[in-house]
């Protein structure tokens, strides 16, 4: 019992003494503009709006103009008006998880939403909004990380305390893919981050795609398209704040963020209302500060643990150059492209190998791996290349030898690359059965 009762004494201590409050002088669009108290305040403070039934409605600060100070709600604005009640807030927002949060699915405020009951608190606290671990002091990125699906096991391997975006349109089969991760990677911990996500798949996701399995070990946020976009933006720092958590206390953490685009177009939201100006595809500028300071999060730690990040981006129409897309690529150790038509002939998950990349498995592999994986790229290029002219027949056997060998291994390699959501392919076995393809020497897993 002793330290359930000095948690409570802390709480108690930490209760401030007195309150300091402003009013709403002004409501315009989903800012709330408080006078009174501004000189308290800073960019990134919170404080509680009471509305006029007495409903307390938590803001943030996202700026100031003429003397006043400009907020931003995490719930509704109904029945708040003039002379509203403001609250300051004392402290950094911060949450205090434990392993007793495996399992449960939470809301950007990290209040549970599964109806389990209460979380369980922790000893310390962990802000939502850290900084990334200092450069000079993290280590490198481990070994190999299992992720339990052949495609990117063999041909895009990923290490533990990497970073890799998943470019696709909607519907090519994201959400899928990300639940296979999350129940069949070797990590000890998945910290799941359903950003802007659709209400109806979000139980969906939990009880279809993710399953009792993989929920058993994950913890999940969710931040859902009709909430508010300080909700959404909040929903992603959530995330990396459980997943920072798991890595302090030394664990393997696997982080899923579905999906970063959502969370960009929160931010932009929130910037264009505070008066911001639009830049590239009407995204003002924080949406790109933002971006490295939420994805630098991920990574190794300067201790033990690790959180290896999975992001996925949406891209409209295939174009890889957009602006959030080429930001993010910009910031990742690799990119995973989904393509829908590849979807379209039936083999899933969609990810073209051609155009995905891991920039960390060259140096982990082993070099008879590295030519494993060369010569199975090399004749899937190859095919691809005369794709057109093989399917009208205008291909004639003989004239080059390399085709001709990509054609005759085609149908294995597709059939190598096409998995089932209930189908677990370890490392090992991924690259026993490329070797048995090809016809080369089998290779091992390490690396």
């Amino acid at each position: 019992m002793q330290p359930d009762t000095d948690q409570v004494i802390a709480e108690i201590d930490a209760l401030p003494d007195h309150s300091i409050y402003g009013r709403v002088s002004s409501v315009l669009g989903m800012l709330v503009e408080v006078g009174g108290v501004e000189k308290r305040l800073s960019v990134g403070g919170r404080c509680r709006v009471i509305t006029r039934g007495g409903r307390v409605v938590p803001c943030e600060v996202v700026g100031f103009r003429a003397g006043k100070a400009l907020l931003m709600p995490f719930g509704t604005l109904d029945d708040i008006g003039l002379g509203c009640r403001a609250e300051v807030a004392e402290g950094q927002p911060a949450i205090t998880p434990t392993t007793g949060w495996l399992g449960r699915v939470v809301n950007a405020l990290g209040e549970p939403i599964d109806g389990k009951g209460p979380l369980p608190q922790g000893p310390r606290p962990t802000p939502i909004r850290a900084s990334p671990p200092p450069a000079h002091a993290r280590r490198r990125v481990g070994g190999k990380i299992d992720l339990g699906v052949r495609a990117i096991n063999t041909f895009l391997t990923c290490c533990k305390g990497q970073r890799m975006g998943i470019f696709a349109g909607s519907g090519v089969g994201k959400s899928v893919l990300m639940s296979m991760l999350a129940k069949y990677t070797a990590a000890q911990v998945s910290v799941i981050g359903l950003i802007g996500e659709r209400g109806r798949e979000v139980q969906e996701f939990l009880e279809a795609d993710l399953g009792p399995e993989g929920l058993a070990r994950s913890v999940v946020v969710v931040a859902t398209s009709d909430e508010p976009p300080l909700m959404r933006r909040q929903a992603a720092y959530m995330t990396m704040a459980v997943a920072e958590f798991f890595r302090d206390e030394g664990q393997d953490v696997l982080c899923l963020m579905d999906s970063v685009t959502r969370f960009a177009m929160a931010q932009r939201e929130i910037g264009l209302s505070a008066g911001e100006p639009p830049t590239t595809k009407g995204y003002p500028p924080t949406v790109f500060a933002e971006l490295p300071r939420l994805l630098e999060r991920a990574g190794p730690g300067t201790g033990e643990g690790t959180i290896s990040g999975l992001f996925t981006v949406l891209v409209e129409g295939g174009d890889m150059e957009e602006p959030i897309a080429d930001a993010v690529r910009g910031i990742l150790d690799g990119h995973i492209v989904m393509e829908r038509r590849i979807g379209e002939r039936g083999r899933y998950p969609a990810i073209n190998i051609l155009r995905s990349v891991s920039r960390t498995m060259p140096g982990c592999n082993t070099e008879e791996q590295n030519l494993l994986v060369t010569r199975a790229r090399r004749l899937m290029a190859a095919y691809a290349d005369m794709e057109e002219m093989i399917r009208l027949g205008a291909y004639r056997r003989g004239s080059d030898s390399m085709v001709d060998e990509a054609i005759h291994f085609q149908p294995a390699l597709e059939n190598f690359l096409r998995q089932g959501k209930d189908e677990r392919s370890d490392l090992g076995t991924g690259y026993s059965e490329l070797a048995a393809i090809l016809g080369m020497p089998a290779v091992g897993s390490a690396g």
